[in-house]
C-alpha cells in the first residue's frame, strides 16, 4: 500500500513538472490582457526580483556554462514577465494613478520614493543610467561574446571531433564516452548559438522599457489632465513617480539577469566557481599586491587626497601580500638517492641473466609522474586500455609493456621498444598540451614548434591557457599522456606479427580450446606444428589482417593440412576465405572497391618470374624492380589524392610476391588477390601499373 502511494506521489510530481512550463507561459502572457489588482503586482514584482537574483547566484557557482544550459530559455521567460508586468503595471497607473502613489502597489511605491527620494528628476536620470548600462555595456559586450563563441566553436567541431575519435582509436575512452563527448560539442554550439539569439531579447526589452516609460508618462499627463481634471503639475508628479517607479522595478531586475547572461559567457571553463576563480587568479600573487600597495600609499601621502582611505587600502593590501608570501607552500620535492648494493663475494649465476622485455616504455625524469599514481598519473590505466582494445581488434593479447625511468634520456623524452631495440620515440611536456594540425587550422599558435611523434603531422606545444583558442582554430589538442598513449598504440599496430610469439600464441589456442576444444585438438600437433600455425599468423598480421575470427581460420587449417604444409600457401587460402573482412577494412560492405591494378604484359612477366625463379622466393630483375616501384608510387599517390584506400589488385599467383616486394617502399599500400573479392562487389580499375611499358 505504502509503494503504491509513493509511485502515486512521484506520478503526480512528474505530471506537475510537465505541466509548469505551458501553466508559466500562459499565466504570463494573461498578464498582458487580464487586469491585476495592485496586491498580485507587489507579488509579481517581487517574484521578478527573487528569480533575477536566483538566476545571478547560479551563474555564479557554475563551473561549467553547459550545466546552465537552460539560461537562453529563462532569458526568453524573465524577458516576458517583465513585459507583462510592465503592460499591467501601465494599465494600473493610468487607471488609478490619479489617486495617490500607492495607486499600482506598495512595491512601485517603494522604488518611486525611498530609492530616488521621491524626485522625479532624479528618478529618470537613474532611470536612463540603468538602460544605458544595461543596453549599451553589458548586453550588447554579453551578445558579441555570445556570437563569437558560437562562431569559433563551429569552427573547432571538426577538430573536437577528430579528438574523439583519436581517443576511441587509441582505447583510451569507450563508445559511451565518445558519444558523450560529441553530445557536449553538439550542446556546447546550441548554447553559444542561443544565447547569442538570447541576448537580442534584453536588448529588445531594454528598449521596450524607454517606450513603455515615454508613453506612460504621456498618456498619465492626458488621463490626468483631460478626465480627472488635475493640476499639470500634479499629474506630472504622480503619473512620472509612478512610471519611474515601475520602470526600476523592472529595469534593475533586467540588469541582473544580463550581468548573469555576461558572467556565463564570458568565463572559461574550469573546475572552480567564479569566487574561487577570482581569489586564485586576482589576489594569489604577493608581488602584485606589494606594488599596488606601495603606489596607493604614495597616493595617500600626497596633500589633499583623502589620506586614511588611502593609507588603509594599501595597509589591507600589504597585510594580504605578507600573509600570501608567509602561508606554508604545500609542495614536496622528494630526490630518491639509489641504494648502493653490498658488492659480496659470490659467484656468477644464471639469475644474472635477465630476459629482455618484449614491449617496454622508457620515460626520462619529468615525465616520472605521468605513470606514478600517487600523483595522478594515468599513463599505466590508458595503456592497458590500449591493449584491451588491441585485443579486440586483432584477436590476441599484446605482451605487457614494462615502464622504467632511464635518466640517459633527456628529461622530457621517452622511447618506446621491440624486443630491445627503439622503434620509437619522442617528447612529451608535463602539464603542456600538443596542438596537432590537421590541415585546416586558421590561425599559427604561439610555442615549441614540433611534429606528432606517431604520425608526423605539424604540431605546436602550447601552453594549457591556450588549449580552447586552439580547438576553436581547428588544432587536435591533446595532452602529455595521450601523445605517449597514442604513439604507443600506433606501434603496436603497426609491429602486431612481431608481439604473436610462441608464448601468445600459445596462450591464445588454451584460451580458443575452452570454446572449442575439438577443433584446437585436431591441428594442434596432430596436423601441424605450433611453428607453422605462427608463420601463418604472422603472415596475416605482416599486411594488417586481424586474426579475430580465428575459428575460420582453423577450420581452412585443418581442412587444408593434409595436402600442404606450407605456410605461404595456407595464408593465401585463409586470406581468400576471410576476403569479405578483409575487404572491409577498406571498402564498407555495398560501396564499390575502386583499385589499381597490373597491366596484363606486367603480369605475365610476374609470372615468368614466379615459375623460373623459385616460387614465392623469387627476385625481381633490378631494371623492372625500379620502374615497378615508380609506377607503383605514382598510382599509389594518385590513389591518395582521390581520397581513395591504396589497394592494388592482382592475380593470386603474384600476390605475395608483390606484397613482399612493395611493403618496404610503400608500407601504406595493400595487395589484395582477385579470389579475395567477393563475387557480390563491383571492381572499377582506377589507374593501371605498367601500362606504358
Amino acid at each position: 500500500m505504502n509503494n503504491a502511494v509513493t509511485l502515486s506521489s512521484l506520478a503526480d510530481i512528474n505530471n506537475f513538472r510537465t505541466l509548469a512550463g505551458p501553466v508559466l507561459i500562459i499565466m504570463i502572457l494573461a498578464m498582458m490582457v487580464l487586469p491585476l489588482p495592485p496586491f498580485v503586482l507587489d507579488l509579481l514584482f517581487t517574484f521578478n526580483i527573487a528569480v533575477a537574483i536566483i538566476v545571478l547566484m547560479v551563474s555564479l557557482y557554475t563551473r561549467n556554462p553547459l550545466d546552465f544550459a537552460v539560461f537562453p530559455t529563462i532569458l526568453l521567460i524573465t524577458t516576458l514577465l517583465r513585459l507583462s508586468l510592465n503592460i499591467a503595471s501601465t494599465r494600473v497607473v493610468l487607471l488609478e494613478g490619479h489617486t495617490g502613489p500607492d495607486a499600482a502597489g506598495k512595491v512601485i511605491e517603494a522604488f518611486g520614493h525611498f530609492l530616488v527620494g521621491g524626485n522625479y528628476a532624479v528618478g529618470l536620470v537613474v532611470f536612463i543610467i540603468l538602460v544605458v548600462i544595461n543596453f549599451v555595456v553589458i548586453t550588447k559586450g554579453a551578445g558579441r561574446i555570445a556570437e563569437v563563441t558560437a562562431r569559433f566553436t563551429l569552427d573547432a567541431m571538426p577538430g573536437k571531433q577528430m579528438a574523439i575519435d583519436a581517443d576511441l582509436n587509441a582505447g583510451l575512452i569507450g563508445e559511451d564516452e565518445a558519444r558523450k563527448r560529441r553530445l557536449v560539442i553538439s550542446q556546447e554550439a546550441d548554447f553559444y548559438g542561443s544565447m547569442d539569439g538570447a541576448s537580442k531579447f534584453v536588448r529588445g526589452d531594454a528598449i521596450a522599457g524607454i517606450l513603455i516609460m515615454l508613453i506612460t508618462i504621456v498618456g498619465g499627463l492626458i488621463v490626468g489632465v483631460m478626465q480627472h481634471d488635475m493640476e499639470l503639475a500634479s499629474a506630472a508628479k504622480n503619473y512620472t513617480l509612478l512610471t519611474i517607479g515601475d520602470g526600476l522595478v523592472g529595469q534593475i531586475p533586467s540588469l541582473i539577469i544580463s550581468t548573469a547572461a555576461g558572467m556565463v559567457v564570458s568565463r572559461v571553463t574550469t573546475d572552480q566557481d567564479l569566487g574561487e576563480q577570482v581569489l586564485s587568479q586576482l589576489f594569489n600573487q604577493p608581488q602584485v599586491l606589494v606594488i599596488t600597495a606601495a603606489i596607493l600609499a604614495v597616493m595617500g601621502l600626497i596633500p589633499g587626497m583623502p589620506n586614511f582611505v588611502f593609507l588603509f587600502i594599501a595597509s589591507a593590501l600589504g597585510a594580504i601580500a605578507y600573509w600570501k608570501k608567509k602561508s606554508p607552500v604545500t609542495q614536496l620535492v622528494e630526490s630518491v638517492a639509489p641504494e648502493i648494493p653490498t658488492i659480496e663475494k659470490t659467484d656468477a649465476s644464471w639469475n644474472d641473466v635477465t630476459p629482455i622485455d618484449t614491449l617496454g616504455l622508457e620515460v626520462g625524469y619529468r615525465l616520472i609522474p605521468l605513470v606514478d599514481k600517487a600523483q595522478q598519473g594515468d599513463l599505466l590505466k590508458r595503456i592497458n586500455g590500449i591493449r584491451r582494445k588491441f585485443a579486440q581488434e586483432i584477436g590476441f593479447l599484446p605482451p605487457v609493456i614494462h615502464i622504467r625511468d632511464n635518466l640517459e634520456l633527456r628529461p622530457n623524452a621517452y622511447r618506446i621498444t621491440l624486443k630491445g631495440s627503439v622503434i620509437g620515440q619522442g617528447e612529451s611536456y608535463l602539464g603542456m598540451y600538443l596542438a596537432i594540425n590537421p590541415g585546416q587550422v586558421t590561425m599559427q599558435l604561439p610555442g615549441t614548434a614540433t611534429s606528432d611523434p606517431a604520425f608526423g603531422l605539424p604540431a605546436v606545444w602550447i601552453e594549457a591557457t591556450l588549449r580552447e583558442q586552439a580547438q576553436l582554430h581547428g588544432y587536435t589538442v591533446v595532452d602529455a599522456s595521450t601523445v605517449v598513449t597514442t604513439h604507443i598504440n600506433h606501434l603496436i599496430h603497426s609491429h602486431a606479427a612481431e608481439l604473436l610469439g610462441r608464448q601468445e600464441l600459445q596462450k591464445l589456442l588454451d584460451h580458443l580450446n575452452t570454446q572449442f576444444p575439438k577443433l584446437i585438438e585436431d591441428l594442434v600437433p596432430k596436423l601441424l606444428p605450433l611453428s607453422t600455425v605462427q608463420k601463418v599468423l604472422h603472415n596475416l598480421l605482416q599486411e594488417s589482417v586481424h586474426i579475430r575470427d580465428m575459428r575460420t581460420i582453423i577450420d581452412v587449417l585443418t581442412e587444408h593440412a593434409v595436402q600442404t604444409q606450407d605456410a605461404i600457401e595456407l595464408t593465401a587460402i585463409i586470406r581468400t576465405a576471410l576476403g569479405r573482412a578483409i575487404l572491409d577494412q577498406y571498402y564498407p560492405a555495398g560501396s564499390e572497391v575502386q583499385v589499381m591494378s597490373l597491366h596484363h604484359e606486367l603480369e605475365n612477366i610476374l609470372s615468368q618470374v614466379m615459375q623460373t625463379g623459385g616460387g614465392q622466393s623469387a627476385g625481381i630483375e633490378p631494371g623492372l624492380a625500379d620502374t615497378l616501384l615508380k609506377e607503383a608510387h605514382s598510382a599509389a599517390q594518385q590513389q591518395e589524392k582521390l581520397g581513395l584506400p591504396i589497394v592494388l589488385l592482382v592475380p593470386g599467383t603474384i600476390r605475395f610476391l608483390l606484397a613482399r616486394f612493395l611493403r618496404r617502399a610503400l608500407p601504406q599500400l595493400r595487395v589484395l588477390a582477385h579470389s579475395e573479392i567477393p563475387d557480390s562487389r563491383r571492381i572499377k580499375i582506377t589507374s593501371v601499373i605498367g601500362g606504358n611499358k
